[in-house]
């Protein structure tokens, strides 16, 4: 069998970052200085205890709040979403019976989620250059400008974390591509290098709904949001006397992008809600990096069979990810061996699996695709979808959310 078996990694912060360091340390864009995240522990036992502590009442009026970070109301649950810790399900259902507002608000936010994953799905890699607006001039040398309190600190915690809260993610996008004419693609990658939560459809759609995709105006930042949410900011910069965002930033110069066509994942998302079955029975389950909670369709179906997780060496090669991305997957596998049989592998996924008859739960990214046709799954479960996808139009969230009531 191709690929390296690894030892099954321990429970603990510093069991799973000496794993990183002594297996996946080439993988990594920070190879010298490998640590977790300090908000954030991988595992279901993590992503349990975090959904029963939170409370929607005021998320509302306190989603966008920056600081003080007590008075933050975000969750804080999207890692775990992304993983598949936490189902959007789940997590719907958990805030029934609080404030109508704050429930209401909340689960729209969770559909604008499934949105992202729906777009993705009907778009591909076609998402990656712009669906209807495009910059006609990037600055091939655009930074952040890290003197500004605002910038400095968001980036930090970005950094330092691997997650921000919506409002943060804004300005910063806002700042690099519509003030300082970066390619939205760029700032893009950084993002998702040391985001937790980080996928191709919610953060690519975040950025690309920044630079008006998919609407007719941008997202401006300006020092009225920051002194909104985060007052403190400006009282200590450097700039709070000449502030280079004192003023709405001017209407960045963009053009309306034609695709060729985009590529859709599947020919018929419909039969994405339907398990699709060989008749073969499985002898493992193939987790992938979207379905490592205990409820996923495939984990469950399966709780006999031993689960089998490959880090995919080709691609984290390429991606080069933050080593607090990894110590997360590290910690949740660690959790899940605590309660059943657990392979993990380094190196091409297909090369790993070959010959082996596993289930496995389909995962709406384009690489579950390309290397599910060369093993062969014998089973595949559906996505837990919170909707479950169409033919119909995608071109914007709210209508598509009206469609769905």
């Amino acid at each position: 069998m191709a690929g390296q078996l690894l030892p099954t990694p321990d429970r603990g912060r510093l069991a799973a970052e000496r794993f990183v360091t002594d297996h996946l340390g080439h993988l990594v864009c920070d190879a010298d200085s490998i640590v977790g995240s300090e908000r954030f522990r991988g595992g279901q036992t993590a992503a349990d205890a975090a959904l029963a502590d939170f409370d929607v009442s005021g998320y509302a009026s306190r989603r966008n709040q920056v600081l003080p970070e007590s008075d933050r109301g975000a969750s804080g649950l999207s890692p775990y979403i992304r993983h598949g810790l936490l189902t959007l399900r789940q997590v719907w259902n958990q805030v029934a019976g609080g404030p109508s507002k704050d429930v209401a608000k909340f689960r729209d936010e969770l559909m604008w989620q499934e949105y992202a994953r729906h777009w993705y799905l009907h778009h591909g890699a076609a998402s990656a250059r712009g669906v209807r607006r495009e910059q006609s001039h990037v600055d091939p040398d655009v930074s952040w400008d890290r003197s500004m309190a605002c910038v400095d600190i968001t980036l930090a915690e970005l950094e330092r974390d691997g997650w921000l809260v919506n409002q943060t993610r804004m300005w910063l996008a806002s700042e690099w591509s519509v003030r300082r004419g970066g390619a939205w693609q760029v700032g893009e990658e950084h993002f998702f290098r040391h985001l937790l939560d980080g996928t191709r459809a919610a953060n690519r759609m975040g950025w690309q709904w920044t630079v008006g995709t998919g609407s007719s105006k941008h997202y401006g930042f300006s020092k009225s949001q920051v002194e909104r949410r985060a007052p403190e900011l400006c009282r200590g910069c450097v700039h709070r006397s000449s502030c280079p965002i004192a003023d709405w930033p001017d209407e960045p110069d963009w053009m309306p992008v034609e695709l060729s066509g985009s590529h859709r994942l599947v020919a018929d998302p419909g039969a994405l809600s339907s398990m699709r079955s060989t008749g073969v029975e499985p002898a493992a389950v193939w987790l992938t990096a979207e379905s490592l909670g205990d409820a996923d369709p495939a984990l469950s179906a399966h709780s006999e069979l031993p689960a089998v997780f490959v880090f995919d060496e080709p691609l984290l090669a390429s991606l080069q990810l933050s080593s607090k991305r990894l110590v997360f997957l590290v910690e949740s596998l660690a959790d899940l061996a605590t309660r059943r049989a657990l392979e993990v592998y380094r190196g091409n996924p297909h090369e790993v699996l070959a010959g082996r008859s596993v289930a496995v739960t389909f995962a709406p990214v384009p690489g579950f695709h390309r290397i599910a046709r060369r093993v062969a799954p014998v089973v595949i479960h559906p996505y837990p979808w919170l909707v479950a996808p169409s033919d119909g139009p995608i071109g914007s969230f709210s209508a598509w959310r009206r469609r769905r009531g």
